[in-house]
C-alpha cells in the first residue's frame, strides 16, 4: 500500500490543470464535475455501473422507459445555473413541462385532494375538507415561505463545516419551529386531521417522517409553489444525459463499470483512487458522491475520518427503504394522472411500523407514477409506463426480501385494481420490481436506505457529514448523504457548496 501511495502521491496535474477524481455518476457527481471543470479542474468521473445516473438512472425494457428514482424537477434554476456554466441553457437540451396538479392524493375513504401550485385553488381544495382551516392553511404557507428563504435560498448552498456555522443560525431555525416535527408544525395551523396529511408528507419524499423531521422541511410546500413542479420530456434520464453531455464537452471523462475499491491518503491527503482491478488514478481532489456511510466505512481506513467513526456511523439513522414496482401496460388510463398518492388506513401507525418498528406491516400507502400521462414517449403508442413505490422498512429490520418480495407486488397490485386500476394486471405486458436489498447491492446504500441519512434534526447541517472531509484533506463529499441531504435539489445544492470549500484550480497549480 505504502508503494502504490507514493505513486499516487506523485502530481496528478495534465497540462497545468489539477485532477478531480469523482466517485459515482448521480446527480451529484455529475453536478459536481460540472462545477468543477468550470473552475479550471481535469475531472475523472467513475461509476461502478454501467449507466450513469445512480438513484436516477434508467431502466429501459420491451420498449418502455422507467426512471429508477425522482420523478420530478423542483428549483430548475439549479439546473439552469449548471448549463450556463458551460454557455449553454437548459432548454437548448431538456424539455421541462410544468405539471398541475402536482400530485393527486387519495384517501383510504375514496376522497382526493388534488396538491398543486395554483394557491387559489388550493384554498378551495382546503376548504372543501375544511372551511374554517382555510385562514390556517395561509398562515402555514407563509411560515414554509419563510422557511424556504432561510433554510433553502440563504442556507442550503453554504457549508456547515464549523460550529460556528450552526450556532449563526440556531436562532434563526428555533424560531422558525426547527426542533417541532413537520407534522406537528402542520398541526399548528390545521384541524383537520386530513390536512395535516396533506401538508405534512413531503419529508417522505427525501427519506424522512413526518413525525420526527425537523420543522424546517415544512419548506417544501413553498419551494415547489415557487418554482413549480416539472417534468423533463424523455424522462428524468434526459437530465443525467445532459449532464454527462457538460461534463464531457468540457473535456472531462467518464469511465462506466470503474468500481473503486479505495480512496488512497499520504500524509492525512487524498492522492487518488484505487479500482477494484488494482488500477490506480492520481488525483489533486477526490469527490465521493457514493453513500456517506459506504464512503467512510469502506473506502477510508478506520479512523481517518475523525468526525464520522464507524462507531458514529453504527449510530447513525438511516432513512427507510423503498419498494419499488416498474410495468407497463397494453391499454392507456385516461382517469389517471401523472402522480396519485394512494394513502392507506393508517398515518402515524404505518410510519411508525417503517421508521421505529423496521416492521413490514400488511397495510401500505403508495406513490404512483403514470409519466405517459404527460409523455406518452416512456411506453410504445397506446401503452402507459407505470412506477409505484412503498415506503419500506429499511434493512436494519428482519424482512426477508428473497421471501416476501413477491407477495408484497401481490399485495400491491390488489390494492392499484380495488382502487385507480381496476383489471390492469391482465394488461401488463413488462414488469420488474426493485427492494431495498438492490439499493444496498446496487447502489452500495447502507441497510439498503433509499436516501441515506434520515433527515432528522441532529442529523441535519452540521450534525450531518460534511461537504469536507473533517480528517482527510482534499476529499469531498456530495449527494443525498451530505450537507443539505436528498431530494434532486438537495443533492444538486450539494455540488454547489464545493465552490466554496474547494479551492479553485489555479490556487493548486
Amino acid at each position: 500500500m505504502d508503494a502504490l501511495n507514493d505513486r499516487l502521491a506523485a502530481p496528478a496535474l495534465h497540462a497545468g490543470r489539477p485532477h478531480a477524481v469523482i466517485i459515482g455518476a448521480g446527480f451529484g457527481g455529475l453536478a459536481a464535475a460540472v462545477r468543477l471543470g468550470a473552475r479550471g479542474y481535469r475531472v475523472t468521473v467513475l461509476d461502478r455501473l454501467d449507466t450513469p445516473g445512480g438513484r436516477a438512472r434508467t431502466h429501459r425494457q420491451d420498449g418502455f422507459t422507467f426512471d429508477a428514482g425522482p420523478t420530478i424537477v423542483t428549483a430548475p434554476f439549479l439546473m439552469e445555473d449548471l448549463w450556463a456554466l458551460r454557455g449553454r441553457r437548459l432548454s437548448d437540451d431538456v424539455d421541462l413541462r410544468p405539471l398541475s396538479p402536482y400530485y393527486r392524493i387519495r384517501f383510504d375513504d375514496g376522497t382526493t385532494f388534488d396538491y398543486s401550485g395554483d394557491r387559489e385553488a388550493m384554498r378551495e381544495q382546503v376548504a372543501r375538507f375544511s372551511p374554517g382551516d382555510v385562514a390556517g392553511f395561509e398562515r402555514f404557507m407563509t411560515l414554509s415561505e419563510e422557511t424556504c428563504r432561510i433554510g433553502f435560498e440563504q442556507l442550503g448552498h453554504l457549508p456547515f463545516g464549523r460550529v460556528s456555522d450552526m450556532l449563526r443560525v440556531l436562532p434563526g431555525l428555533l424560531r422558525l419551529g426547527a426542533w417541532r416535527s413537520v407534522y406537528a408544525t402542520a398541526a399548528r395551523f390545521m384541524r383537520d386531521e386530513r390536512l395535516r396529511t396533506v401538508f405534512s408528507f413531503h419529508p417522505l419524499l427525501i427519506g424522512g417522517n413526518p413525525f420526527t423531521a425537523s420543522g424546517i422541511y415544512a419548506l417544501i410546500p413553498a419551494l415547489e409553489q415557487r418554482w413549480g413542479v416539472h417534468w423533463p420530456m424523455g424522462g428524468m434520464g434526459r437530465l443525467v444525459e445532459g449532464l454527462a453531455d457538460l461534463v464531457e464537452d468540457g473535456g472531462g471523462a467518464l469511465r462506466l463499470g470503474a468500481d473503486v475499491a479505495g480512496i488512497t491518503t499520504r500524509d492525512g491527503r487524498a492522492t487518488g483512487v484505487r479500482l477494484a482491478s488494482g488500477e490506480p488514478i492520481a488525483a489533486d481532489i477526490v469527490v465521493s458522491n457514493a453513500d456517506a456511510a459506504w464512503t467512510y466505512r469502506h473506502l477510508l481506513p478506520d479512523g481517518a475520518e475523525r468526525m464520522w467513526s464507524h462507531r458514529r456511523l453504527d449510530r447513525a439513522r438511516q432513512s427507510m427503504g423503498l419498494f419499488v414496482w416498474y410495468f407497463g401496460t397494453r391499454r392507456r388510463y385516461e382517469d389517471v394522472g401523472h402522480h396519485t398518492i394512494l394513502l392507506g388506513p393508517r398515518y402515524r401507525g404505518l410510519l411508525d411500523d417503517i421508521f421505529r418498528r423496521k416492521h413490514l406491516a400488511e397495510d401500505f400507502s403508495l406513490y404512483l407514477h403514470r409519466p405517459t400521462a404527460t409523455d406518452p414517449s416512456m411506453a410504445p403508442p397506446g401503452h402507459d409506463a407505470f412506477y409505484v413505490l412503498a415506503p419500506v422498512p429499511n434493512l436494519s429490520g428482519d424482512t426477508d426480501w428473497t421471501h416476501h418480495a413477491e407477495a408484497f407486488r401481490q399485495a400491491v397490485a390488489r390494492r392499484l385494481s380495488d382502487t385507480v386500476l381496476p383489471g390492469f394486471e391482465a394488461e401488463i405486458v413488462t414488469s420488474r420490481i426493485v427492494t431495498p436489498l438492490d439499493f444496498r447491492d446496487g447502489l452500495l446504500a447502507t441497510q439498503g436506505s433509499g436516501f441515506g441519512l434520515e433527515p432528522v434534526l441532529w442529523q441535519s447541517a452540521w450534525f450531518r457529514p460534511h461537504n469536507a472531509s473533517s480528517g482527510v484533506k482534499g476529499l469531498y463529499l456530495v449527494g443525498a448523504g451530505t450537507h443539505p441531504g436528498a431530494g434532486v435539489p438537495g443533492v444538486i445544492s450539494s455540488a454547489r457548496v464545493l465552490d466554496t470549500v474547494v479551492p479553485h484550480a489555479s490556487a493548486l497549480v
